[in-house]
């Protein structure tokens, strides 16, 4: 593993608690405060939004480590190659944060899909990188 993947990686699980806090933030609005202290009264479609949001976090989070990793594999251009790692997790922390900026502001949407533009740009370049590594590599 190169030094770069295990500063990225390691800087991706040290943001691990905030999903943790983002969820049980989630739990505390979605049960009207049943599990924890009554959060803002929100819209059962605002509700929706809070839950993709968090869901999205945790599961394109570990996608980002698992890009980190296969960045080392992947024959890419050295130029493209930091722009990728830091892409990985800021499409994650971009696609959550639409999802949750929706809830309130319906103009936020912007960020959503800004997050996965990246997100396919960068599962593109990584995935067409492997696809162009020798085998043998």
């Amino acid at each position: 593993m190169s030094g770069d993947t295990r500063l990225m990686l390691g800087i991706t699980l040290v943001l691990v608690p905030t999903i943790v806090y983002g969820g049980l933030t989630v739990l505390n609005i979605v049960s009207a405060g049943a599990y924890g202290a009554p959060g803002p009264s929100i819209s059962p479609e605002q509700a929706t939004f809070y839950r993709a949001g968090h869901a999205h976090a945790g599961v394109l989070l570990i996608l980002s480590l698992i890009l980190q990793m296969l960045i080392d594999y992947a024959r890419i251009p050295l130029s493209l190659v930091w722009p990728a790692r830091i892409a990985a997790p800021l499409a994650a922390l971009l696609v959550s944060a639409g999802f949750f900026g929706t809830a309130h502001v319906g103009a936020l949407r912007i960020v959503l899909y800004l997050g996965a533009a990246i997100l396919m740009a960068v599962t593109v370049l990584v995935g067409i990188g492997l696809l162009r590594t020798p085998s043998g590599a």
